[in-house]
């Protein structure tokens, strides 16, 4: 699933309004002042949690007019996030806020849903607390996130009903300048206290800025909305927003991006750090072991994570030998995985032919779901391939969450960029984690959770949403998938993908591998193609630990399916079993194993 600064989670959102800069003390924010209203007010602590549930998911929206956006919040589309240092600190200082309110609610008079809602309110913020010491925001631009893929991505999303929305958009654009200037102070940051991505990883930011300074509104991603305008706007109101967007871009993006173009490239780019490990980084070993505990919601170690990566790796490589042999085919498992990776046959030349097979792929497992899940969502979900823009440095696919609120349907997201670096045998795992029964299913259904608080729908504990999705891999034979061995080969490769982060990641960042060194490794052990291999590795380099939760959340939902399975015998029913995983929205493991084990006994008792 993509995640940008717009489409993360509840305390993914946390994080990033809480960057740390030195401390400059001023008065007491509204939000700090509102809090201390309600750590002092009379009335039932669970009115007063319910409370402290609405004050903070609309501060955030306030803070971060980008999710409001996204999530489809009215009253925000005109603006971006506050990222100057005076912004960011007082951020920093309202962390606490939140937290002293819970410390004045008893959480023993509580419902037992209260309870659950409480404790996990708790844990991010704890967390973010926590996280306070990294600096994070120093490193505001990597060859996948920033403000120049960012800004065209919000400006995707923006509502294009009515004129007001247009007018807003405009507004944005005419705000580029401000944040990008904040960007550069950010970067000089960076620079100043040796916080930078790999130099290696940012080859293709200046095109990608680049883009983003087209004055040309029918180029520039960022003006999409203004080539196209549904039925209902006059004439009149065409040709005056359109113009006074050209206008917007003309003296406004285009300046501001041509300005960090050229300091991206002539001053950021040539003094950014060589070494591609965060252990390298200021920090850096305790900076890792934070994330990967972030990204697991897990206390295992980078060093426990890479044996569990290297035993995963030994197993699914014994799978991937025993389906070679069963092909019939004669030679190596390189020389196998050199077959699939040049044969054309295994290839489109065609764009268009590419995203149809995408659809046929994902649309013909939509009947079927109802076998394995007993709630399915309202919100619908379509396929569209990645922007030109963004499509060399991104991986092959992603999920893009719609919003039930706005209207707007999520997108399984194709990369159309090298058709030959795209075979057909990896389609079948990638629509079953991307779209159905994978991300959307599970992102749609708990955004129309009912009765939950705003927090809890936007959750996104990276191990259960990507655990999620990698699980949903493998339930592609009872869903009609994988009827010819070269397939079940694509599931057992993406299997690998995963298992290999686990080796590769905690090897770039905690145990010095070079980047050879970990594109070695991925090309001996998997049947990747090239391109994919170095986008991937490059991208575990500027994204440290997020490459963990996918087979850390995997291997967890397996482990309590084997344990529902063998505790209820003839009695599991697996819609029942995938509806627990789901109903609660994403929850960190422990939470997770917790509930199916509450559960199980339920059963059982009946």
């Amino acid at each position: 699933m993509k995640s940008l600064p717009q489409r993360i989670s509840f305390l993914a959102l946390i994080l990033s309004l809480t960057l740390t800069v030195p401390a400059l003390r001023a008065q007491p924010s509204d939000f700090e002042r509102d809090c201390a209203k309600l750590a002092a007010a009379s009335g039932d602590d669970a009115s007063r949690l319910h409370q402290l549930f609405d004050l903070t998911w609309k501060n955030s929206l306030r803070e971060s007019p980008e999710t409001a956006t996204s999530v489809g919040v009215p009253g925000y589309n005109d603006r971006w996030t506050d990222n100057s240092l005076e912004a960011i600190a007082r951020r920093q200082h309202d962390l606490q806020a939140p937290l002293n309110v819970l410390a004045t609610i008893n959480r023993g008079a509580l419902s037992a849903g209260d309870q659950f809602n409480y404790d996990l309110f708790k844990r991010d913020y704890d967390l973010a607390v926590e996280g306070i010491r990294f600096k994070d925001e120093y490193m505001p631009i990597t060859q996948m996130n920033g403000i120049q893929r960012d800004t065209p991505d919000t400006l995707e999303d923006s509502p294009r009903r009515s004129v007001q929305d247009y007018e807003n958009i405009i507004a944005r654009l005419k705000g580029i300048p401000k944040l990008v200037d904040q960007t550069i102070v950010l970067l000089e940051k960076g620079l100043a206290a040796g916080i930078t991505p790999p130099r290696v990883t940012l080859r293709d930011v200046p095109d990608q800025i680049k883009s983003d300074a087209t004055n040309n509104v029918d180029a520039n991603p960022l003006t999409k909305a203004f080539t196209e305008f549904a039925s209902g706007f006059s004439e009149g109101d065409r040709t005056r927003l359109r113009a006074e967007a050209a206008e917007a871009l003309r003296d406004d993006v285009v300046p501001a991006f041509t300005k960090l173009h050229d300091f991206f490239a002539e001053t950021y780019l040539p003094r950014a750090r060589e070494s591609i490990g965060m252990g390298d980084l200021p920090d850096g070993a305790a900076w890792y072991a934070y994330r990967a505990k972030v990204f697991t919601t897990t206390s295992k170690t980078p060093q426990e994570i890479h044996q569990i990566g290297l035993n995963e790796v030994k197993r699914i490589r014994g799978e991937m030998d025993a389906l070679i042999a069963s092909t019939g085919f004669k030679g190596s498992f390189a020389e196998f995985c050199q077959y699939l990776r040049t044969d054309p046959k295994f290839f489109f030349t065609n764009t268009d032919d590419l995203l149809n097979a995408y659809r046929v792929n994902a649309k013909l497992v939509d009947p079927e779901l109802s076998r394995i899940i007993g709630k399915l969502p309202r919100l619908q979900y379509g396929v569209k391939a990645i922007p030109s823009y963004e499509a060399k440095s991104q991986t092959e696919a992603y999920y893009e969450p719609g919003s039930p609120r706005a209207g707007r349907p999520g997108y399984f997201c194709v990369n159309t960029y090298a058709l030959d670096m795209r075979p057909k045998w990896e389609m079948q795992t990638l629509a079953l984690h991307e779209s159905v029964p994978g991300h959307h299913i599970q992102i749609a259904l708990a955004q129309e959770m009912e009765g939950m608080p705003e927090f809890r729908k936007n959750a996104g504990y990276t191990a259960f949403v990507e655990g999620w999705a990698l699980y949903c891999e493998g339930l592609g034979k009872e869903l009609g998938r994988y009827q010819d061995p070269y397939s079940q080969f694509g599931r057992l490769t993406f299997e690998m993908w995963r298992a290999i982060r686990l080796v590769v990641d905690t090897g770039i960042h905690s145990m010095h591998w070079s980047r050879q060194q970990a594109i070695d490794y991925f090309r001996a052990n998997s049947a990747k193609t090239e391109q994919d291999i170095v986008v991937e590795v490059d991208r575990y380099i500027a994204w440290p630990g997020q490459a963990l939760a996918y087979k850390i959340g995997q291997l967890k939902i397996k482990e309590l399916r084997d344990y529902a399975t063998t505790e209820l015998g003839q009695e599991f029913d697996e819609r029942q079993f995938h509806d627990q995983i789901l109903d609660n929205g994403a929850l960190p493991l422990d939470v997770l194993d917790a509930h199916i084990r509450a559960w199980v006994a339920e059963e059982k008792a009946k």
